[in-house]
């Protein structure tokens, strides 16, 4: 379990190899595991077909090349970061680009490649994540753990995921087109198998060393 964790890597780029959807439902089934407060088990999920995933990428890449504003529920990214988060999301930028071939000064380029979130990186399915409007913060941090159970239980079966807050960025579309009335879109979460041969899945990130992100006490 240990070397699935240090291995797995957010993909952006899926072969068209079709997923069963029995699959995913033992995915599900393995993530609802997922520790929360007293129990009460926040975590709720749509799981998309390619039908439904178009049509929902369809108005997604709408809204954007439309110049609308995001409009999440929830504030992911502030306008200004603390400058050693600020560095790692800069590199992290920089060699997904660089896989690419864009130059950080291409706008064009940056934004075909921003598009491509609102499609789930073309994955045979995927998945949106919400939660129930009102919940408080610890809810979202059990949330997360739901998550984590299901990238890594994805991983552990040979497929790729990734997870992707770019799909929460329009949410009135997401609830208008899945009818999913009043809650709080999270995330989406592409998955399928990755292709290896694309140099978006070449590029990796560093991580921080242990003694920069602990606090020892006798």
């Amino acid at each position: 379990m240990n070397q699935l964790i240090c291995q797995r890597r957010s993909c952006r780029a899926f072969s068209d190899q079709p997923v069963d959807w029995e699959v995913v439902r033992g995915l599900l089934e393995t993530a609802k595991w997922a520790p929360s407060g007293t129990n009460h088990q926040p975590a709720k999920v749509a799981v998309l077909g390619p039908e439904t995933r178009a049509r929902l990428s369809k108005a997604l890449v709408k809204q954007f090349d439309a110049g609308i504003p995001p409009n999440p529920d929830y504030e992911y990214c502030p306008e200004t970061w603390p400058v050693s988060y600020k560095t790692r999301r800069k590199a992290c930028g920089r060699a997904l680009y660089q896989s690419l071939g864009i130059a950080l000064d291409d706008i064009e380029g940056k934004k075909k490649h921003k598009r491509r979130n609102y499609t789930f990186f073309e994955a045979p399915i995927g998945l949106i994540v919400f939660i129930e409007k009102g919940l408080p913060k610890g809810s979202w941090l059990d949330l997360g753990l739901f998550i984590q159970n299901f990238l890594l239980a994805a991983a552990d079966l040979g497929l790729a995921t990734c997870a992707q807050a770019t799909l929460a960025e329009y949410p009135d579309e997401v609830r208008k087109i899945l009818g999913l009335g009043e809650v709080e879109i999270v995330c989406g979460i592409a998955v399928g198998y990755a292709d290896p041969a694309h140099p978006l899945n070449s590029y990796r990130t560093e991580w921080e060393p242990l003694e920069a992100f602990t606090h020892w006490y006798e």
